[in-house]
């Protein structure tokens, strides 16, 4: 066997790998990283970007269809999934393209091949070992089945509905989550008939209830169906259709079903276990700074526990390579990572929701301010609103919004979180005029107790 060491093996080029690289690499070390498909990972290929384009296209067809809401004479004759698919295609090979050009700029040393993690500070790929004074593990996520539940044919997870190359009549989505909501906003924006199942009770369960009840009511005016606090026992499929059988009695008919029960961590098959790594239920267990049991061992992204998004994994794996480094980063605020849902409305957050906060402090302010009183979101004709939770005598310690494009403004709530801002602190802000960015601004403004606009 041949040995090529380095300061840093990483095994895994997503999000978490790609920007570990190139952090440790500014910082003047030498980076060997092992990748057994594209660079970029689930979220390039997979994840973020594909359904984001996807997204986008459901809220042009959205546009076409309800031009008579503004006065524009437009309809929309029909989908062209093989046009939509080639813009997204073009869009994620774009992206793919200028990603390979940082590697090649940041001399980071690329190994195609599927990894195996054989310790101490060692990976192996196709009989090669390369050695690293740090070894960074990741792996990322796949999509989750249940058990029984076997993926093919007309049983998919968002692997295959990102690739699919008709447009379906009607689809059920098992789970109510971050990816099930966008695939059926997708798809009824794309004309089909569409049907969630949830076991929790209510969609988006991870999110403030108040964004569960907002999300909720826009979906039935849009027609999207959705069953919650109701499980799945069972799916058959033959040549014309899948059957979906809930623990009710009650049985769905659809062209496809989509499971979107979560993802999973990617650490069957890469000697993790054998090595001596601690896991727990497949997921790399970690300190708060990323450090497994193994000395010199980080592990990173959707392979430890916590958030499964991509800018999580990226800013992680900027602070190993800081920590690597000896520049001492400080430790990441996970309730501080924003969280966005893009389906219509999209639904975004940052920090704590209402019941977290109360289990934290006890007692807690809210305020909603709805986007009635916003002029941006009128001309847009979205509802929604802006949800605070402020801690007792203290700052603002949650964010929640939900509206169309109201993804676009946690970066102000993400400061104001991070910053531990109070209420007076942003009040006298000033927010340009007509903007969505106004609505946060004003419910700052009610929160210290100055409302000028209506509020509830």
């Amino acid at each position: 066997m041949t040995d090529t060491s380095a300061d840093l093996v990483i095994l895994g080029g997503g999000s978490g790998g790609y920007a570990c690289a190139f952090r440790a690499a500014e910082l003047g070390l030498s980076v060997i990283l092992v990748e057994k498909d594209k660079v970029g990972g689930t979220c390039l290929h997979r994840g973020c970007i594909p359904t984001k384009a996807l997204l986008h296209a459901a809220e042009v067809a959205d546009n076409a269809r309800e031009g008579d809401r503004f006065g524009v004479k437009s309809s929309l004759e029909g989908i062209d999934i093989q046009g939509v698919n080639s813009y997204k295609d073009g869009v994620v090979s774009g992206l793919y393209k200028g990603l390979q050009g940082l590697f090649k700029a940041n001399k980071v040393t690329v190994v195609e091949g599927t990894g195996s993690f054989v310790g101490p500070n060692t990976v192996e790929v196709d009989g090669t070992r390369y050695t690293g004074k740090h070894v960074v593990l990741a792996t990322g996520s796949y999509a989750r089945s249940l058990p029984g539940l076997e993926i093919g044919g007309r049983i998919i997870t968002s692997d295959q509905a990102l690739n699919l190359d008709y447009v379906p009549s009607k689809v059920v989505v098992l789970g109510g989550g971050v990816i099930g909501v966008e695939f059926a906003s997708v798809w009824r924006s794309f004309g089909a008939e569409v049907t969630i199942v949830e076991a929790l009770p209510r969609l988006v369960p991870a999110e403030d209830e108040w964004a569960s009840k907002q999300l909720e009511r826009a979906f039935r005016k849009r027609g999207i169906k959705f069953k919650t606090g109701v499980r799945f026992t069972g799916a058959t499929q033959d040549d014309t259709g899948v059957v979906v059988s809930l623990e009710s009695g009650e049985s769905l008919e659809a062209d496809l079903l989509l499971v979107a029960v979560g993802r999973g961590p990617n650490s069957a098959g890469h000697g993790y276990e054998e090595a001596g790594l601690k896991l727990d239920r497949g997921f790399v267990l970690t300190d708060e700074r990323l450090r497994t049991n193994l000395p010199g061992v980080y592990a990173v992204g959707d392979l430890v526990p916590g958030l499964q998004l991509a800018h999580r994994g990226f800013q992680q794996g900027i602070f190993i390579a800081e920590d690597i480094a000896g520049q001492n980063p400080k430790v990441i605020d996970e309730a501080g990572i924003p969280r966005v849902t893009y389906c219509n409305p999209e639904v975004a957050s940052v920090g704590l929701t209402e019941a977290q906060a109360k289990e934290k402090y006890g007692s807690v302010e809210t305020l909603v301010y709805a986007l009635s009183g916003n002029g941006k979101s009128q001309i847009l004709k979205t509802s929604g609103g802006v949800k605070l939770v402020k801690s007792p005598d203290g700052p603002v310690v949650g964010i929640t919004l939900v509206g169309e494009r109201v993804g676009e403004l946690i970066g102000e709530a993400q400061l104001i979180y991070s910053w531990e801002a109070t209420p007076e602190d942003v009040a006298p802000l000033v927010h340009a005029h007509p903007t969505q960015n106004e609505s946060l601004g004003e419910a700052f403004l009610a929160l210290a107790g100055k409302p000028l606009h209506v509020h509830g």
